[in-house]
């Protein structure tokens, strides 16, 4: 069975940065595609980014291109979210799932099992 497991959240100040980690076990990590997704009170879950088992692709949209870094680290089965120049909007819990399809898609329709999330706090 794929677990997930988030750590790294906390408080910042606007303009700082965060490093969340994703770790998993249950199958092979290499095989791992690892989408990330955040949710605030009120509103559905969203795509932050993703990146593929394959070829280690990303994909992010667009309102962290730029400032969020996904990388992977398969001996460590750790897969990271770099966060700079944070912004009070960035401000939610973060997810972090599994897409067993491999395509790292923005829908979330597709993403099988997750992590408890982590909260980040951005603060003005």
């Amino acid at each position: 069975q794929v677990q997930l497991v988030e750590s790294g959240g906390g408080l910042v100040q606007a303009g700082g940065s965060l490093r969340l980690s994703c770790t998993a076990s249950g199958r092979v990590f290499r095989m791992y595609t690892i989408g990330w997704f955040r949710q605030t009170p009120g509103k559905e879950r969203e795509f932050v980014g993703s990146i593929r088992a394959n070829d280690g692709g990303t994909h992010y949209v667009d309102a962290v291109k730029g400032r969020f870094t996904i990388s992977r680290d398969d001996a460590e089965n750790t897969v990271y979210l770099e966060m700079n120049s944070l912004k009070p909007a960035d401000a939610a819990v973060y997810y972090c799932a599994d897409d067993s399809l491999g395509a790292g898609t923005e829908d979330i329709r597709l993403y099988d099992y997750w992590g408890q999330g982590t909260q980040v706090t951005v603060s003005s």
